[in-house]
Protein backbone atom coordinates (compact mmCIF):
# COMPACT_ATOMS: atom_id res chain seq x y z
CA UNK A 1 0.00 0.00 0.00
CA UNK A 2 1.14 3.48 -1.24
CA UNK A 3 1.90 5.98 1.95
CA UNK A 4 2.71 9.98 2.11
CA UNK A 5 6.22 8.45 1.61
CA UNK A 6 5.97 6.56 -1.39
CA UNK A 7 3.25 7.98 -3.59
CA UNK A 8 5.19 9.59 -6.88
CA UNK A 9 5.01 13.63 -6.56
CA UNK A 10 6.12 15.95 -3.92
CA UNK A 11 4.51 17.82 -0.83
CA UNK A 12 2.43 20.79 -0.83
CA UNK A 13 1.66 22.60 1.79
CA UNK A 14 -2.21 23.87 2.14
CA UNK A 15 -4.50 24.97 4.97
CA UNK A 16 -8.18 23.17 4.76
CA UNK A 17 -10.14 25.31 7.01
CA UNK A 18 -10.45 28.65 7.06
CA UNK A 19 -13.02 31.54 6.93
CA UNK A 20 -13.54 35.10 4.97
CA UNK A 21 -16.11 38.11 5.19
CA UNK A 22 -18.59 35.65 3.22
CA UNK A 23 -19.37 34.27 6.99
CA UNK A 24 -17.62 35.58 10.05
CA UNK A 25 -13.79 35.86 8.87
CA UNK A 26 -12.58 39.77 8.83
CA UNK A 27 -10.53 39.40 5.41
CA UNK A 28 -12.13 39.57 1.82
CA UNK A 29 -11.67 36.43 0.22
CA UNK A 30 -9.12 37.40 -2.13
CA UNK A 31 -7.43 39.02 0.90
CA UNK A 32 -7.25 35.42 2.86
CA UNK A 33 -5.59 33.48 -0.45
CA UNK A 34 -3.25 36.28 -0.52
CA UNK A 35 -1.83 36.03 3.31
CA UNK A 36 -1.77 32.14 2.62
CA UNK A 37 0.03 32.79 -0.43
CA UNK A 38 2.41 35.30 0.60
CA UNK A 39 3.04 32.83 3.91
CA UNK A 40 4.32 30.00 1.35
CA UNK A 41 1.69 28.09 1.32
CA UNK A 42 0.62 26.24 -2.18
CA UNK A 43 -2.90 25.67 -1.78
CA UNK A 44 -5.79 26.49 0.61
CA UNK A 45 -9.72 25.62 1.12
CA UNK A 46 -11.61 28.62 2.18
CA UNK A 47 -14.77 27.10 3.69
CA UNK A 48 -17.00 29.27 5.12
CA UNK A 49 -19.86 28.64 6.99
CA UNK A 50 -22.82 26.89 4.62
CA UNK A 51 -25.72 28.68 6.48
CA UNK A 52 -28.83 30.59 5.65
CA UNK A 53 -27.87 33.64 7.24
CA UNK A 54 -24.79 33.92 5.05
CA UNK A 55 -26.35 33.03 1.97
CA UNK A 56 -24.83 29.11 2.02
CA UNK A 57 -21.49 30.69 0.58
CA UNK A 58 -19.30 28.08 -1.35
CA UNK A 59 -16.66 30.44 -2.17
CA UNK A 60 -15.59 31.20 -5.86
CA UNK A 61 -11.39 31.24 -5.27
CA UNK A 62 -10.57 29.94 -8.49
CA UNK A 63 -9.83 34.03 -9.92
CA UNK A 64 -7.41 33.78 -6.83
CA UNK A 65 -5.59 30.73 -8.10
CA UNK A 66 -1.91 31.49 -9.86
CA UNK A 67 1.24 30.08 -10.52
CA UNK A 68 2.43 27.91 -7.97
CA UNK A 69 -0.89 28.63 -6.21
CA UNK A 70 -4.49 27.00 -6.24
CA UNK A 71 -7.50 26.70 -4.30
CA UNK A 72 -9.73 24.11 -3.17
CA UNK A 73 -13.60 24.85 -3.16
CA UNK A 74 -15.10 23.98 0.05
CA UNK A 75 -17.29 25.18 3.36
CA UNK A 76 -18.15 24.26 6.60
CA UNK A 77 -21.48 22.37 7.07
CA UNK A 78 -24.03 22.46 9.21
CA UNK A 79 -27.04 20.73 10.08
CA UNK A 80 -28.90 19.18 13.03
CA UNK A 81 -28.18 18.41 16.35
CA UNK A 82 -25.69 16.47 18.06
CA UNK A 83 -26.05 14.89 21.76
CA UNK A 84 -25.47 18.19 23.64
CA UNK A 85 -28.13 19.91 22.10
CA UNK A 86 -25.72 21.96 19.19
CA UNK A 87 -25.38 21.99 15.74
CA UNK A 88 -23.13 19.81 13.95
CA UNK A 89 -19.59 21.67 12.23
CA UNK A 90 -18.58 19.53 9.14
CA UNK A 91 -15.76 20.12 7.45
CA UNK A 92 -16.06 19.46 3.37
CA UNK A 93 -13.67 20.15 0.60
CA UNK A 94 -13.33 19.97 -2.62
CA UNK A 95 -17.55 20.54 -2.73
CA UNK A 96 -19.13 21.44 -6.31
CA UNK A 97 -19.97 24.92 -6.56
CA UNK A 98 -23.80 24.41 -6.49
CA UNK A 99 -23.72 21.86 -3.73
CA UNK A 100 -27.56 21.67 -2.41
CA UNK A 101 -27.90 24.36 0.38
CA UNK A 102 -29.25 22.94 3.86
CA UNK A 103 -31.74 23.77 5.89
CA UNK A 104 -30.07 25.73 7.95
CA UNK A 105 -30.59 29.16 8.49
CA UNK A 106 -28.64 29.99 11.49
CA UNK A 107 -26.16 28.06 14.08
CA UNK A 108 -28.83 26.62 15.88
CA UNK A 109 -30.26 23.09 14.59
CA UNK A 110 -33.89 23.64 13.67
CA UNK A 111 -37.32 21.45 13.28
CA UNK A 112 -37.21 19.30 10.08
CA UNK A 113 -33.26 19.27 9.63
CA UNK A 114 -31.22 17.02 7.82
CA UNK A 115 -28.62 15.33 10.30
CA UNK A 116 -25.28 15.59 10.69
CA UNK A 117 -24.42 12.32 9.26
CA UNK A 118 -27.22 13.21 6.17
CA UNK A 119 -25.39 15.77 5.46
CA UNK A 120 -21.97 14.45 5.37
CA UNK A 121 -22.64 11.40 3.52
CA UNK A 122 -24.64 14.26 0.62
CA UNK A 123 -21.13 16.03 1.03
CA UNK A 124 -19.10 13.12 0.10
CA UNK A 125 -21.13 11.83 -2.68
CA UNK A 126 -20.61 15.22 -3.85
CA UNK A 127 -17.14 14.42 -4.40
CA UNK A 128 -15.99 15.94 -1.05
CA UNK A 129 -12.95 15.09 1.36
CA UNK A 130 -15.51 15.25 4.36
CA UNK A 131 -13.67 15.99 8.24
CA UNK A 132 -15.33 15.12 12.06
CA UNK A 133 -14.30 19.36 12.69
CA UNK A 134 -12.88 20.03 16.07
CA UNK A 135 -14.46 17.65 17.93
CA UNK A 136 -13.01 19.04 21.29
CA UNK A 137 -14.20 22.72 20.67
CA UNK A 138 -18.07 21.01 20.17
CA UNK A 139 -18.19 18.86 23.22
CA UNK A 140 -18.58 16.23 21.07
CA UNK A 141 -19.51 12.73 22.19
CA UNK A 142 -18.18 9.90 20.99
CA UNK A 143 -21.40 8.14 19.34
CA UNK A 144 -21.62 11.27 17.37
CA UNK A 145 -18.38 11.57 15.73
CA UNK A 146 -18.94 7.54 14.95
CA UNK A 147 -21.61 8.29 13.28
CA UNK A 148 -20.29 10.29 10.67
CA UNK A 149 -20.05 7.37 8.55
CA UNK A 150 -18.37 9.19 5.71
CA UNK A 151 -15.86 11.17 7.02
CA UNK A 152 -12.59 10.42 5.81
CA UNK A 153 -10.64 12.44 8.57
CA UNK A 154 -10.37 13.83 12.26
CA UNK A 155 -9.18 17.47 12.74
CA UNK A 156 -6.84 16.51 15.18
CA UNK A 157 -5.50 19.95 15.58
CA UNK A 158 -7.48 23.37 15.06
CA UNK A 159 -5.30 26.42 15.62
CA UNK A 160 -7.76 29.08 16.05
CA UNK A 161 -10.12 26.73 18.83
CA UNK A 162 -6.06 26.59 20.46
CA UNK A 163 -5.65 29.93 20.48
CA UNK A 164 -9.40 30.97 21.34
CA UNK A 165 -10.56 28.18 23.80
CA UNK A 166 -7.68 25.86 24.59
CA UNK A 167 -9.69 23.29 23.25
CA UNK A 168 -7.55 22.61 19.85
CA UNK A 169 -7.20 18.63 20.33
CA UNK A 170 -8.45 16.00 18.33
CA UNK A 171 -6.52 13.14 18.89
CA UNK A 172 -8.57 11.75 21.96
CA UNK A 173 -11.58 11.32 19.59
CA UNK A 174 -9.64 9.82 16.79
CA UNK A 175 -7.31 7.56 18.86
CA UNK A 176 -11.14 6.16 20.35
CA UNK A 177 -12.27 5.83 16.46
CA UNK A 178 -9.39 4.08 15.24
CA UNK A 179 -9.30 1.69 18.11
CA UNK A 180 -13.31 1.26 16.99
CA UNK A 181 -11.96 0.02 13.49
CA UNK A 182 -12.43 3.11 11.90
CA UNK A 183 -9.93 3.53 9.45
CA UNK A 184 -9.56 7.63 9.66
CA UNK A 185 -6.55 10.01 8.31
CA UNK A 186 -5.95 12.94 10.89
CA UNK A 187 -5.52 16.72 9.17
CA UNK A 188 -4.43 19.75 11.50
CA UNK A 189 -5.63 22.87 10.30
CA UNK A 190 -6.41 26.93 10.95
CA UNK A 191 -9.75 27.86 11.06
CA UNK A 192 -8.25 31.17 11.24
CA UNK A 193 -10.57 33.86 11.00
CA UNK A 194 -8.70 36.80 11.23
CA UNK A 195 -9.53 38.27 14.80
CA UNK A 196 -6.81 36.80 16.51
CA UNK A 197 -3.32 35.19 16.07
CA UNK A 198 -5.01 32.32 14.55
CA UNK A 199 -3.29 31.74 10.89
CA UNK A 200 -0.53 29.75 10.11
CA UNK A 201 -0.43 27.15 13.36
CA UNK A 202 -1.41 23.96 11.72
CA UNK A 203 -1.11 22.92 8.62
CA UNK A 204 -1.27 19.72 6.16
CA UNK A 205 1.42 18.42 3.68
CA UNK A 206 -0.06 16.59 1.14
CA UNK A 207 2.20 14.23 -1.66
CA UNK A 208 0.91 14.61 -5.09
CA UNK A 209 2.02 14.92 -8.98
CA UNK A 210 0.70 18.15 -9.67
CA UNK A 211 -0.50 21.71 -7.28
CA UNK A 212 -3.73 21.18 -8.90
CA UNK A 213 -7.60 21.28 -7.28
CA UNK A 214 -8.01 17.18 -8.29
CA UNK A 215 -4.44 15.23 -7.50
CA UNK A 216 -4.85 17.27 -4.28
CA UNK A 217 -8.15 15.94 -3.52
CA UNK A 218 -7.14 12.56 -4.68
CA UNK A 219 -4.31 12.37 -2.15
CA UNK A 220 -6.01 13.53 0.61
CA UNK A 221 -8.45 10.77 0.55
CA UNK A 222 -6.19 8.39 -0.31
CA UNK A 223 -4.09 9.32 2.77
CA UNK A 224 -1.10 10.98 1.06
CA UNK A 225 -0.63 13.73 3.68
CA UNK A 226 0.48 14.45 7.06
CA UNK A 227 -0.54 16.95 9.28
CA UNK A 228 2.51 19.45 11.03
CA UNK A 229 2.71 22.92 13.07
CA UNK A 230 6.09 22.96 11.67
CA UNK A 231 8.92 19.60 11.60
CA UNK A 232 8.97 17.50 8.25
CA UNK A 233 8.32 13.66 8.48
CA UNK A 234 10.45 12.07 5.79
CA UNK A 235 9.28 8.70 6.43
CA UNK A 236 6.60 6.47 9.03
CA UNK A 237 7.36 3.02 8.27
CA UNK A 238 7.04 -0.54 9.41
CA UNK A 239 9.71 -2.61 9.02
CA UNK A 240 9.88 -6.03 10.60
CA UNK A 241 8.97 -5.38 14.14
CA UNK A 242 10.07 -2.20 14.46
CA UNK A 243 8.37 0.99 13.79
CA UNK A 244 10.62 3.51 11.71
CA UNK A 245 10.56 7.04 11.74
CA UNK A 246 12.75 9.81 9.66
CA UNK A 247 12.34 13.35 10.43
CA UNK A 248 13.64 17.25 10.51
CA UNK A 249 15.76 17.30 13.65
CA UNK A 250 13.22 17.05 16.97
CA UNK A 251 13.67 16.28 20.38
CA UNK A 252 11.04 13.48 20.90
CA UNK A 253 9.89 10.71 18.49
CA UNK A 254 6.47 9.17 20.08
CA UNK A 255 4.67 6.02 18.77
CA UNK A 256 1.09 5.65 20.14
CA UNK A 257 -1.52 2.59 19.82
CA UNK A 258 -4.36 1.68 21.05
CA UNK A 259 -5.10 2.67 25.06
CA UNK A 260 -2.68 3.97 26.79
CA UNK A 261 0.39 2.04 24.18
CA UNK A 262 3.10 4.47 23.58
CA UNK A 263 6.95 4.57 23.75
CA UNK A 264 9.22 7.60 23.05
CA UNK A 265 12.67 8.18 22.02
CA UNK A 266 14.25 11.40 23.14
CA UNK A 267 17.60 13.45 22.14
CA UNK A 268 18.71 16.29 21.01
CA UNK A 269 18.92 16.82 17.25
CA UNK A 270 17.41 13.52 16.82
CA UNK A 271 16.38 12.83 12.68
CA UNK A 272 14.73 9.67 13.05
CA UNK A 273 14.35 6.79 15.56
CA UNK A 274 13.74 2.75 15.15
CA UNK A 275 11.11 1.65 17.73
CA UNK A 276 9.94 -1.68 18.68
CA UNK A 277 6.47 -2.47 17.92
CA UNK A 278 6.27 -5.61 20.77
CA UNK A 279 4.26 -2.99 22.93
CA UNK A 280 1.80 -1.67 20.54
CA UNK A 281 0.44 -5.73 20.17
CA UNK A 282 -3.06 -4.96 21.52
CA UNK A 283 -4.08 -3.05 18.24
CA UNK A 284 -4.14 -2.75 15.13
CA UNK A 285 -2.32 0.24 13.74
CA UNK A 286 0.07 2.85 15.26
CA UNK A 287 0.69 6.53 14.63
CA UNK A 288 3.69 8.90 15.00
CA UNK A 289 4.18 12.40 16.76
CA UNK A 290 7.46 14.07 16.77
CA UNK A 291 8.14 17.36 18.54
CA UNK A 292 10.99 19.91 18.21
CA UNK A 293 12.79 21.82 20.43
CA UNK A 294 10.45 24.62 20.50
CA UNK A 295 7.45 21.93 21.22
CA UNK A 296 6.10 22.02 18.01
CA UNK A 297 4.81 18.33 16.82
CA UNK A 298 3.95 16.86 13.27
CA UNK A 299 1.74 13.37 13.37
CA UNK A 300 1.48 10.99 11.20
CA UNK A 301 -1.51 9.22 9.54
CA UNK A 302 -2.45 5.74 11.29
CA UNK A 303 -0.57 3.31 10.20
CA UNK A 304 -2.21 -0.22 9.98
CA UNK A 305 -0.27 -3.55 10.99
CA UNK A 306 -2.10 -5.86 8.85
Amino acid sequence: MQTAFTAPGRFFRGNLHTHSTLSDGRLAPEEVCRRYRAEGYDFIALTDHFIGLYGYPVADTVPFRGEGFTTILGAELHSGAMRNGEIWHILAVGLPADFAEANAPHFGPVEGQESGPALAARAREAGAFVTVAHPQWSGMHFEDAMSIEAAHAVEIYNHGCAVEAGRGDGWHMADLMLSAGRRLTAIATDDAHFASPDAFGGWVMVKAEENAPEPLLAALKAGHFYATQGPELRDVRIEGKDVVVECSAVERVVVQGHGSAALCETGRSLTGARIKLAKFSGGDWVRVTVLDAAGRAAWSNPVWKD
